[in-house]
Formats: C-alpha cells, sequence, structure tokens
C-alpha cells in the first residue's frame, strides 16, 4: 500500500517550488471556532447581519461589538503545531509561501514570512478612507463603538466583508504562486470558498502534485488530490515534516 506521507514528503522533497494553501480548519486546534457549519459563528450571528460590507455601512457599531466579542477569542490564541509545521517548511527551503484563507495572524506568529491574506487580517484597522492600516490595540479600540478616525468615519477591521472584492494584490500574488507551484499543499479547507477555493483546482491544471491534510474528505480529495493526509493538522504536518528529514 503507498503511504501518503512518504508520497507527499518525496514530492515535496523534489517538486519545486511548493506553496500551501489553508483555511479554518488549520486554526480550529488554536481555539479559533469555525464559522459554517453546525454549531459555527454564522449560527449565532447571521452573516448577513454581521458580516456584510453593507451591514458595516449601514450599522458600524453593531457589527463592531459582534467583532469585539470575536476578538476576544482571538486574542488569546497562539499558533498549533500545524502552523508551526508550514513555517519550518518554509525555512527548509520547501515552502515558497502561505496562501490563507484565515485572517488571525497565526501564519506571522509561527514564523511564517512569504503569507497571501485572502481575506485580510484581524488585528489591523482601515483608519481612513486612503486606505491606512494601523495595528489593532484592544486596550484602546474596544467597547460598543467603532473607532472613528480622524474625519469622523468608522475605522473598519481590515478584513474583506461579504460583498467586498479581494484585494487585487492577493488575487494577483496567489493566482501566481498556484500557476507556478509543481506541488501545493491543502489544509483544514472545505473546498467550498471561492475564489480561494479556486487556487488548488488552478495548480493541479498546470499539473502540480496536491497534498491534502483533512479532518475528512472534501470534493478535493475525490477530485484533485493525490496524497491525503486524514487526521488534525497539528499531527498530520509535523509527521509530514518527520517524514521528509527521514528520506
Amino acid at each position: 500500500m503507498n503511504d501518503p506521507y512518504r508520497q507527499a514528503a518525496e514530492a515535496l522533497k523534489h517538486l519545486q517550488p511548493a506553496v500551501a494553501v489553508t483555511g479554518a480548519g488549520i486554526s480550529v486546534e488554536s481555539g479559533i471556532p469555525h464559522f459554517r457549519g453546525q454549531g459555527g459563528i454564522w449560527d449565532k450571528y447571521p452573516p448577513e447581519e454581521y458580516a456584510t460590507i453593507e451591514a458595516w455601512n449601514d450599522y458600524p457599531d453593531k457589527v463592531w461589538a459582534f467583532w469585539m466579542e470575536l476578538m476576544e477569542t482571538l486574542w488569546d490564541c497562539e499558533p498549533n503545531p500545524a502552523h508551526y509545521a508550514l513555517a519550518e517548511l518554509e525555512q527548509m527551503g520547501l515552502l515558497q509561501g502561505v496562501i490563507t484563507q484565515n485572517v488571525d495572524n497565526l501564519h506571522q506568529q509561527a514564523g511564517s514570512k512569504s503569507v497571501i491574506e485572502y481575506h485580510g487580517n484581524a488585528r489591523y484597522l482601515v483608519a481612513d478612507k486612503f486606505g491606512h492600516r494601523i495595528l489593532l490595540d484592544p486596550e484602546i479600540h474596544s467597547g460598543d463603538t467603532a473607532p472613528r478616525s480622524f474625519d469622523g468615519t468608522p475605522m473598519k477591521p481590515d478584513i474583506v466583508f461579504f460583498g467586498e472584492p479581494i484585494p487585487s494584490e492577493a488575487v494577483v500574488g496567489a493566482a501566481r504562486l498556484a500557476e507556478g507551484c509543481k506541488a501545493m499543499v491543502v489544509v483544514g479547507t472545505s473546498a467550498q470558498v471561492y475564489p480561494a477555493a479556486g487556487m488548488p483546482v488552478l495548480a493541479h491544471q498546470n499539473g502540480a502534485f496536491i497534498i491534502e491534510a483533512n479532518v475528512e474528505q472534501t470534493d478535493f480529495t475525490r477530485t484533485i488530490t493525490h496524497a491525503f493526509l486524514e487526521g488534525p493538522a497539528g499531527t498530520t504536518l509535523p509527521k509530514l515534516v518527520e517524514t521528509i528529514k527521514a528520506l
């Protein structure tokens, strides 16, 4: 029987460059809850009320109060072994970069240097109409009303709300990595959130070897995945790193 870890390790060692695509599943072990599915955040807070750009424009203080409640969870979270494993692969010269759907900044905290954030970064605010960013300080910016910039407009969390376009630099950068890679590690994504979910498909169309690390099979598993590493990413990705080292 073929060992998927051996297959994945051989691919990462010999098929370069390689990139990773990560979804919410990689951060669950850090204590960050799922947004989708039963018991997810959107069950309690319907996204049409709390996560669209229209909701923000019409009711910024209501959306801000929700966001601050969520940030109380995010601030205390730390990277888990899966984040550190991807950072180590980058340090080993085997991972060109990470394309992430997450807004939790945990890849950077774990040491990853090349991170494309498809949906923004929750630790920053857009401070004015020109798009200048500042670090969100929970001691300064906490409260039930959104902080205001110098011109009186609410400072928006630097994330992509529903109804907003993905930042062009993220779209272009992610597509460039996906088109040019020879191997891709797909971690903790449901394969349902587009356009980020299109990156593994794009890589596969260009001949890349697809490694998927997930707790359960997805549409990717059945269509484009070459090596499936089943289980929590905090277990599977460190095992993959150790398998590479043992080659």
